[in-house]
């Protein structure tokens, strides 16, 4: 088992609080691997072995509803928050990767990274926003999670990258205006 230091970045970036273009917050924040993660990297990401430092990069979109029920308008809001964090995260990642980190994104509807060979074990996004954040979730046809502000409008997304906090810091804070996302102050 891997010991993993604690992120050394100053408490006031944390999480990265942003905006859209429709007014719907983001918020990402940068953690320590969840135990599933440490438990089932190797499963999870096969072409990571002996990866001595590991972060975990959550981000939440707000929905524009609650995604508590299963309705075809709440499924296409679900594509539409996927497609979004897809394009984001595959820029951050082939950023970081051209950086020379191995970095990878976890497809929400599927589990499975996108840039790496998929192991046996899908990822969570839920369960591991659930352990780093610690908030709610709500089982019914799948599990959702809760959001202190937004409640269960909120689409959870991962990326993993072996980046130190500060360089996945300066990427996306780079990356995210390309993305009509902008930085605001919470207070």
């Amino acid at each position: 088992m891997v010991n993993y230091p604690s992120v050394c970045t100053s408490e006031q970036n944390y999480p990265i609080n942003l905006v859209g273009k429709t007014g719907q917050a983001v918020q990402i924040s940068i953690h320590n691997p969840s135990q599933y993660i440490c438990a089932n990297c190797e499963q999870i990401l096969p072409d990571w072995k002996q990866q001595q430092f590991l972060w975990v990069v959550v981000v939440l979109q707000q929905s524009r509803y609650q995604l508590e029920e299963k309705t075809a308008q709440i499924e296409t809001e679900k594509e539409r928050l996927r497609e979004k964090f897809m394009r984001f995260g595959c820029d951050v990642a082939f950023n970081l990767r051209d950086r020379g980190y191995l970095t990878d994104i976890i497809d929400p509807r599927t589990g499975y990274p996108l840039l790496s060979h998929p192991g046996p074990v899908p990822h969570d996004d839920t369960a591991v926003a659930k352990a780093l954040l610690d908030y709610a979730v709500i089982k019914n046809q799948c599990c959702v999670l809760v959001h202190p502000q937004w409640g269960t409008a909120v689409y959870p997304s991962i990326l993993l990258s072996e980046a130190p906090p500060e360089m996945i810091e300066l990427v996306t804070r780079a990356i995210a205006p390309l993305h009509g996302w902008i930085e605001v102050e919470i207070t």
